[in-house]
């Protein structure tokens, strides 16, 4: 880590808050103590004449890092999906952050195609367009494959940019140390946990075979989802810098206009968006977190065409189990169910009362659902919902935190195609029919199915184990050993018990 370069690129960083007014919008959102403030202002109000000057029409944190570039727009993108850590204002102001930047040219891009899928453009492309979108990582053209005529998307990381970006990491990194250093405190910044998760967002994003591999993934969760499809990866022409995909031809889903002269119906679109998301983040753990109207679009068959695969969300099959039932318990208005689920899943301490947690909780539902269906929003109630579990003491989850950003941003969607959407009539049924697959009694069936499996892999090696451990008991001193005795035994008990359980079951069943 150098300190000259870092302590640099921090004064401009801190010139270019104070020039735009967003330093003290950022202390105030992290709570920063005293001392913080101090050295912050320090650096930034002597040398705001350093700062640059951003575009004055945007609010003050948007403003500053528009104005610092690519790096520092990526990094205000990644905090928006954190309230936790930024708060709701902050989070929200962020969520504006537009990183269209100026194309670079098409000579570059076709000379990063060919270095990187190392053949020349005109063999691979009859056509290759200029940029017709450009972000802070990458660029997209349109162009045309050679040998099928298939019209495709590549995207081309920009030149320079994975060097840019570690320069810029190594100075948030060096600014963590330093907030830790003046603020070890202030437990809610938690500054080296966010550029930690930035620094692996960026990762993923630089190497493009990653996105290719989220999109193949989501592509064979999602193929046999009705009314849904993803342009495909060619593999062949993708590389770590380098993507190309099929061509997603349609209208922009938030383009009502457009969509109403091709006579799509906007309700059922609305409707099927949300079904959608909940349905891959219930079924499959596995949901698109970036998924505003610039990264969908409605085919000419009516079919929703979603893309740009570099923010995938990922929840675990008990965490989802545990918020299917989360959700179900409010849209069923049962608080008491929702605030056991909290405690048996050990979100809650168990020093804490159940009946103090559900009257909290019943404050967060009741007022929500007094307000008309189609107003109620479950991002909101998310959001009230982490708000009371951090003051009984849960841990911030940060996958439940994206899929509650996301739940927001879907929410917009659907509701900027009709304002009228009752968000709880369609999520009901999909909620309802994830509860009777993860948790009746076909569910029990494939955990224990899942268990012998995992029985039967160990079997050959259990003759093994068993010998190691008489051995080890035999070549120890004399003293009671009974839990290790009866650890062995109740490990043969436990797996005799579910096989048994499961042929009984499936006996029972066939």
């Amino acid at each position: 880590m150098r300190g000259p370069h870092n302590i640099i690129r921090l004064i401009r960083t801190g010139a270019t808050l104070e020039r735009t007014g967003a330093m003290n919008v950022v202390l105030d959102a992290f709570e920063a103590p005293a001392l913080l403030r101090f050295v912050a202002h320090a650096l930034g109000k002597p040398f705001q004449w350093l700062g640059y000057k951003g575009d004055p029409a945007m609010p003050p944190a948007t403003r500053a890092l528009t104005a610092l570039g690519p790096a520092y727009i990526k990094f205000g993108q990644v905090l928006s999906t954190r309230p936790d850590v930024v708060g709701d204002d902050l989070a929200q102001q962020l969520r504006v952050l537009q990183d269209k930047l100026p194309p670079f040219s098409i000579e570059q891009a076709k000379a990063e195609v060919a270095r990187e899928l190392g053949r020349p453009v005109v063999e691979m492309f009859s056509e290759f367009d200029d940029s017709i979108a450009a972000a802070s990582i990458a660029q997209v053209h349109r162009a045309r494959l050679a040998e099928t005529g298939q019209l495709v998307a590549v995207k081309v990381l920009r030149p320079g940019i994975e060097r840019a970006f570690r320069k810029d990491v190594d100075a948030f990194y060096f600014a963590a140390r330093i907030v830790d250093l003046f603020a070890p405190g202030a437990r809610r910044l938690r500054p080296m946990e966010v550029i930690e998760h930035f620094d692996g967002v960026v990762r993923g994003e630089l190497d493009l075979r990653l996105e290719s591999s989220a999109a193949s993934e989501f592509a064979a969760n999602t193929k046999d989802d009705e009314g849904f499809q993803l342009p495909p990866i060619i593999w062949n022409l993708s590389a770590r810098r380098v993507m190309t995909l099929g061509w997603a031809d349609g209208a922009n889903l938030g383009d009502n206009a457009a969509l109403d002269a091709a006579g799509h119906d906007r309700r059922a679109l609305a409707e099927r968006v949300l079904k959608l998301f909940l349905l891959h983040a219930l079924r499959d753990g596995y949901f698109h977190a970036d998924m505003h109207q610039g990264n969908l679009k409605v085919a000419a068959n009516g079919d929703i065409i979603a893309y740009d695969f570099g923010i995938m969300g990922h929840i675990d099959e008990y965490t989802r189990r545990v918020y299917a039932e989360i959700l179900f318990g409010f849209i069923r208005r049962d608080y008491r169910r929702v605030a056991e689920v909290h405690f048996e899943a050990g979100y809650v301490p168990a020093d804490k009362d159940v009946d103090e947690f559900a009257r909290a909780l019943r404050a967060v539902g009741e007022p929500i659902f007094g307000m008309d269906a189609t107003q109620i929003s479950m991002g909101r109630l998310l959001s009230y919902l982490f708000e009371v579990t951090e003051r009984f003491g849960m841990e911030t989850r940060t996958e439940l935190i994206l899929l509650q950003r996301t739940m927001v941003v879907v929410e917009g969607v659907a509701r900027s195609l009709n304002p009228h959407t009752n968000i709880w009539e369609v999520a009901r049924p999909v909620v309802e029919d994830y509860i009777k697959q993860s948790i009746g009694p076909r569910a029990v069936i494939g955990d224990l199915t899942k268990t012998a499996r995992v029985l039967a892999r160990f079997g050959p090696r259990l003759p093994g184990l068993v010998e190691a451990a008489l051995v080890r008991q035999a070549s120890e001193p004399e003293r009671p050993r009974r839990s290790s005795w009866a650890t062995l035994i109740a490990t043969g008990a436990g797996g005799i018990a579910i096989g048994a359980g499961l042929m009984l079951m499936i006996d029972a069943l066939t």
